[in-house]
């Protein structure tokens, strides 16, 4: 997919994603062509938004810290 494409596909910015890959932060990309264009996987774009997904403590309960026991401090 081209950077339009990908970024159409999440449902952002396609400055967004320069972001991102800029900062090494968002979905994997690769170049192709004597150009240097920027490409992504679909199939690599939907393992990053699983990850994504299980990372944030909304959509995964074992994250949510409302659902575990407050910690004591111990001795003041």
């Amino acid at each position: 997919m081209t950077v339009q494409d990908a970024a159409k596909y999440l449902g952002i910015s396609v400055n967004t994603l320069y972001v991102w890959r800029h900062r090494r932060q968002g979905p994997p990309s690769f170049r192709m062509g004597p150009g240097g264009r920027v490409m992504y996987r679909r199939e690599l774009l939907d393992a990053w938004l699983a990850g994504q997904e299980k990372a944030d403590s909304r959509s995964n309960p074992a994250l949510n810290p409302l659902n575990t026991a407050p910690r004591s401090r111990g001795p003041a």
